[in-house]
C-alpha cells in the first residue's frame, strides 16, 4: 500500500487509540510486521506512569498542554521507532481536540511520517505541517460531501490528501453520524465507500481506505474487491500481547458479549461506541465520579459543560481505562469488541489477516 512517499507492505492500517491503547509497543510492532502502525497522540500526559506531565492534580494531567504532552509524544514515537526501524509510522491527531495545530507540529517534530485526523472536518490540516513536506496527509471523512469539502479547502494550500479514510458507524469511539444514523442502511460502509470512491477520482484518484467493523481477511478482500487500497482496522489489535492497553481492558472486551456493545452520548457531541460496563449504570443512579475539568482536552465539550451534561468527563474516564480501572473506566470498542476471545502477538495477528484464519 503506497501512502505518498511511503509504502508498506500489507493494505493494514492500525487504528488511532487513545488514552494509551495504541502507543509505542503496538505502534511499533505493526509497522515492524508490515502493516502501518498509529500513534495516539491522545492523552499522552498519561505516558509511562504520568512521568511526562509536569502538572498533576488528582494524579492526573493539568490543562491541554499537559494532557497532549509533547514530551509523552516524543517519547512514544522514539520508542516505537526502535521496534519498527525505518518503517512508515504514523500518527492520529483528532480535529477536536484542543490545540491541534500544536499536536500535529509536535507528531512531525517528533519523526511521524504520516498524520491522520478524524473527529471532525479537518480543513487546515496542511496549516500546520507546511515545514514538513514529506509527511502524508490523511483525513477521515463519513461521506464523499466531507472529502469534496476538505479537498477545496486544502487548495488554497496547494495540498490534496495523500490518502483518505472512509469511516463507517461500526467503528470504535466517536462516529462521524448521528445516533439515529448509525442505524441506517444508506450510511453503511459498503454504501459510502462507493461515492467517496467516485469523488477522489475528482482531485487525482488519492488512495482510499475502509475503516469501521472489519474483523478478518474476508472482510479485507471485499473492500479491496470494491476498489479501496486498503483498511484501517483498531478494536482487533487490542487483543494483541503488544497492545498498550492495561490487561483489564483487553479483559473487559474478552468478558463481554454483542449486546454489552452500545452507543454512548459523550461530550464530544457526537455518539460513541464502547462496551456498557459499571460507568453507564452509575451515570444513571448518581453515583459516577463527579465531573470537574482538569484536563481541557477537547474543544466541543466547552471546559466540562458538555461533560456534565452526558455526567461523566471523557479524559478523565479514558485515563481510568487505560489504568485498568473496571469501575470507572470508560472502554471503547468498534462493534466487533465481543468476538476478542483470547490474546495473540501482532506477528500471529497480521498473518491471520493477510494469509485468513
Amino acid at each position: 500500500m503506497k501512502i505518498g512517499k511511503y509504502e508498506t507492505k500489507h493494505p493494514i492500517i492500525q487504528g488511532g487509540m487513545g488514552v494509551g491503547i495504541s502507543w509505542d509497543q503496538l505502534a511499533g510492532s505493526v509497522s515492524l510486521e508490515g502493516g502501518l502502525g498509529v500513534v495516539s497522540a491522545v492523552g499522552t500526559g498519561y505516558y509511562k506512569d504520568k512521568e511526562f506531565a509536569k502538572k498533576l492534580a488528582k494524579d492526573k494531567p493539568v490543562d491541554t498542554m499537559n494532557f497532549y504532552s509533547k514530551d509523552g509524544l516524543v517519547a512514544i514515537i522514539d520508542n516505537a521507532r526502535k521496534l519498527c526501524g525505518d518503517a512508515p509510522l504514523a500518527c492520529n491527531v483528532l480535529y477536536a481536540c484542543n490545540d491541534y495545530g500544536r499536536i500535529v507540529t509536535d507528531a512531525c517534530e517528533a519523526g511521524a511520517n504520516m498524520i491522520i485526523t478524524g473527529a471532525g472536518i479537518p480543513t487546515n490540516m496542511p496549516k500546520f505541517t507546511a515545514d514538513y513536506p514529506d509527511v502524508a496527509l490523511i483525513p477521515i471523512v463519513s461521506s464523499a460531501r466531507a472529502l469534496k469539502l476538505i479537498c477545496r479547502k486544502w487548495k488554497r494550500y496547494n495540498k490534496l490528501p495523500d490518502a483518505v479514510i472512509v469511516e463507517g458507524p461500526l467503528s470504535g469511539g466517536h462516529q462521524g453520524f448521528s445516533y439515529d444514523d448509525c442505524f441506517k442502511e444508506e450510511f453503511k460502509l459498503e454504501n459510502i465507500i462507493g461515492p467517496v470512491i467516485e469523488e477522489a477520482k475528482n482531485w487525482g484518484n488519492m488512495p482510499i481506505i475502509a475503516a469501521g467493523g472489519i474483523w478478518d481477511k474476508n472482510d479485507i478482500d471485499k473492500y479491496l474487491e470494491m476498489g479501496c487500497s486498503g483498511v484501517q482496522m483498531a478494536t482487533r489489535f487490542i487483543g494483541t500481547y503488544e497492545c498498550d492497553a492495561h490487561a483489564n481492558f483487553k479483559k473487559v472486551l474478552m468478558d463481554s458479549k454483542a449486546e454489552d456493545i452500545k452507543l454512548f452520548k459523550s461530550p464530544v457531541g457526537l455518539p460513541a461506541r464502547g462496551v456498557q460496563t459499571k460507568l453507564q449504570f452509575s451515570i444513571v443512579d448518581g453515583t459516577a465520579p463527579k465531573v470537574a475539568c482538569i484536563s481541557n482536552c477537547v474543544a466541543p465539550c466547552n471546559r466540562g459543560v458538555e461533560a456534565k451534561a452526558v455526567g461523566y468527563c471523557i479524559a478523565d474516564r479514558l485515563g481510568a481505562a487505560y489504568e485498568g480501572d473496571v469501575d470507572t473506566g470508560l472502554f471503547f470498542t468498534g462493534s466487533n469488541g465481543y468476538r476478542i476471545d483470547k490474546v495473540i502477538s501482532v506477528q500471529e495477528l497480521m498473518e491471520k489477516l493477510t494469509q485468513g484464519e
